[in-house]
């Protein structure tokens, strides 16, 4: 019995160890084949990954957020690893989880994992939050945790989160023409500082890559991210709050115009404090257009116009379509989708850059500088306005006229800028040359970019006269600010030349570079580009614009408190005889030393014809900007100000610790009256400067009736009805 046993024993022994050999041998011969399927996946999954960097920040003056980058996360399905699962466990648990948790369309999800069985990386969905992240992540190991407690061999695999980031503006519109819009990926600007920084923005992806060691164990190595810089803005956020909330009331809730627009700025640094016009968008979705502004018919329309000028590129060899014709060459999408791009142009365009206009009277201060520096006249120099001059070539004979069609009688310097008189403007041209007055023009910018740090600024080169090019009817109405274009950035940085008493910067919006870590890399510095006019001359100009304000067409301007100077402007537009305007104001504080400039310009206000010609639609504006302005950078007032004016105490004023002295009392200096052989007074008592009668002059406005005068072209366009003949 114990050798049967032990027989029966030794033969199950036998077969036990035979059992061990075959399983030995079979491991054996295909270790190598499941070591290469299992590291091929793990290598599938860990090969390698895009760490994305993070662009830099753009701030305000004072560190207001404008424009971040959050983190968000992409998630992302493994097609080939869910399906490898036998049975469908892990497709099954996985697209239950998927619809469980984020409600997402199982049977679409199903669609697209058999579409795209092949495929280790299918992006499912963009820019999840981190507690949606984080969220799914502890659900799917809960989830995994009781599939195991219960037997079950279901898991939820193949879902995983890939990082990026996503551009955010935290005030939407605000500041859009400064601060542009940058693309998904966060590689490249458009618009504003967004696109002229942009390589300053942008940083350098890293990267995981992972890799299995002799043992076959996972390592990694991690070339991290650089970040790109921060760049910190000379805006002031409450300033440009303001300027915007002021825009936006009188193109919706006044009589609104074409459009308006905004600069302000610290006339002793150029430093751009806020820019904005009545074309905003919102940055977080730039494509958005108001569906109450661009109805298809309009959009229709733009798309007509577009189409002309694209038909004309790619039929070059053909003869040109019209607007009509258009509909029976594109389709209505097409068409559509032609003025879409068209719009989206119009709402992106920084109107205060990339525009241009013809400046009208607030050119007037500039026509003054010239002449007094070159010794064409003095602050005491008179002319007798009488509404009117005429000028004749031969051809034509022109009756230029002033604002005042009456006449404004015997008028020194300082009373013509006051009056906003365009005759005594045209005789101080004429006596001063067309040769100096060119000359001068390049000196306070026009016809020059100005260099500032933001795109697509418009080049006006060929929209002003050269010496050679000007006849004595051109040089007329130049000295007002007619028959030549300006942008509102060269007229902004011209003023300020004349503010700070004689010094041009180059305007700019960037005050400081920083690095990710918010070290300062590079502060950017005033750069003076040259000297315009005298400190006399500018001081001369800065007491006649106060006067303005005090006692002529800017005393709409006026701020209890504080003492205000500035010039208004009324310029007609291209083609005179449709009577539409632009009106503006350029406006500043406090007299004693200006901290700000306000310029504001509102083109074709929505009224008929002459009405449209009241510079009060523009100095109301700039009061209203101007007044919270001095408030929000702490400008100590000149005596009592009107408590109904002060800003709501509730508002985060940013000061800037700017205080003033009190201003001193103003005087007058008057000569003795002298003749000229040309019949001009050098020294005209003041009294007897104005007119004794009528109503003071407190606006720039037109009136109703006879034609300007105007010629119907600016340098660059249609120039035949423009005098050409030499002086």
């Amino acid at each position: 019995m114990q050798v049967k046993l032990a027989i029966t024993l030794s033969v199950f022994l036998l077969a036990f160890l035979a059992l061990i050999y075959v399983i030995y041998r079979q491991i054996r011969q295909n270790n190598e084949e499941y070591n290469r399927i299992v590291l091929s996946q793990r290598q599938a999954s860990y090969d390698s990954r895009t760490i994305p960097f993070r662009r830099g920040n753009i701030m305000d003056r004072n560190g207001t957020l404008l424009a971040t980058s959050q983190k968000v996360y992409n998630l992302i399905l493994d097609p080939k690893l869910i399906l490898s699962g036998k049975e469908q466990r892990y497709l099954d648990a996985t697209v239950r989880a998927l619809e469980e948790y984020f409600q997402y369309d199982a049977v679409e999800i199903r669609t697209l994992l058999t579409e795209k069985s092949g495929k280790s990386y299918l992006k499912y969905r963009k820019e999840l939050g981190y507690d949606e992240k984080a969220g799914f992540e502890q659900y799917q190991k809960d989830k995994n945790r009781e599939y195991y407690r219960a037997g079950s061999k279901e898991r939820i695999r193949g879902v995983w989160f890939e990082e990026e980031y996503k551009r955010n503006y935290p005030y939407g519109s605000l500041a859009s023409s400064i601060i542009g819009f940058a693309n998904g990926d966060g590689t490249q600007g458009n618009g504003g500082v967004e696109q002229f920084y942009n390589s300053t923005l942008i940083g350098t992806n890293g990267r995981e890559y992972g890799y299995l060691d002799a043992d076959t164990k996972l390592q990694s190595v991690i070339k991290e991210a650089a970040d790109g810089n921060n760049i910190v803005t000379t805006i002031n956020y409450n300033i440009q709050s303001s300027v915007e909330k002021y825009l936006n009331e009188w193109q919706k809730n006044d009589i609104g115009s074409k459009v308006a627009a905004v600069i302000v700025m610290d006339p002793k640094t150029a430093e751009v404090l806020a820019m904005a016009s009545t074309n905003q968008y919102d940055l977080n979705d730039p494509r958005a257009l108001d569906p109450a502004v661009y109805t298809d018919a309009v959009l229709l329309e733009l798309g007509k116009k577009e189409a002309v000028g694209v038909y004309r590129r790619e039929h070059p060899e053909q003869p040109a379509i019209t607007e009509e014709q258009a509909a029976g060459y594109y389709t209505r999408d097409e068409l559509l989708s032609y003025g879409q791009q068209v719009a989206w142009n119009q709402i992106w365009r920084n109107v205060a850059v990339s525009d241009t206009y013809e400046p009208g009277s607030t050119a007037k201060p500039f026509t003054i500088a010239g002449a007094l520096e070159e010794g064409a006249i003095t602050p005491k120099t008179t002319f007798e306005c009488k509404g009117y001059i005429e000028l004749n070539d031969g051809m034509h004979t022109w009756r230029i006229r002033c604002n005042n069609r009456e006449g404004h009688g015997v008028l020194d310097a300082e009373h013509a800028i006051m009056r906003s008189c365009n005759v005594y403007m045209m005789q101080t041209a004429f006596l001063e040359g067309a040769e100096n007055f060119i000359k001068y023009q390049h000196i306070f910018g026009f016809g020059e970019k100005t260099g500032i740090d933001l795109p697509a600024e418009a080049d006006t080169s060929e929209l002003i006269y050269n010496a050679d090019s000007i006849g004595r009817t051109a040089l007329a109405t130049n000295s007002f600010g007619q028959n030549f274009n300006v942008t509102m950035i060269q007229m902004a940085a011209a003023y300020c030349s004349i503010l700070n008493g004689g010094s041009y910067y180059r305007p700019h919006v960037v005050k400081q570079i920083q690095n990710a870590q918010g070290n300062v890399i590079e502060d950017i510095k005033p750069e003076l580009l040259r000297v315009t006019a005298s400190k006399e001359t500018c001081a001369f100009l800065r007491e006649a614009m106060f006067q303005t304000v005090e006692s002529g067409t800017g005393k709409l301007g006026q701020i209890k408190g504080y003492h205000v100077g500035g010039k208004t402007g009324t310029a007609q537009k291209l083609p005179r005889a449709a009577k539409n305007y632009l009106v503006s104001f350029a406006g500043f504080a406090p007299i004693e030393d200006p901290q700000l400039l306000v310029y504001v310009i509102v083109d074709t206000p929505n009224l008929e014809g002459e009405a449209q010609a009241s510079a009060s639609f523009a100095t109301k504006l700039e009061q209203k900007i101007m007044n919270e302005a001095l408030q929000f950078l702490n400008v100590t007032p000149q005596g009592d100000t009107d408590p109904e004016d002060s800003i709501n105490k509730n508002l985060s004023a940013q000061q800037e610790g700017i205080v003033q002295e009190s201003r001193s009392t103003q005087t007058a200096e008057n000569g003795d009256t002298a003749e000229s052989a040309a019949g001009i007074g050098d020294g005209e008592a003041l009294e007897s400067s104005v007119p004794e009668t009528g109503e003071p002059e407190t606006d720039e406005r037109i009136s109703d009736g006879e034609e300007s005068g105007l010629p119907d072209a600016v340098p660059g366009e249609d120039e035949s009805s423009v005098s050409t003949d030499r002086e």
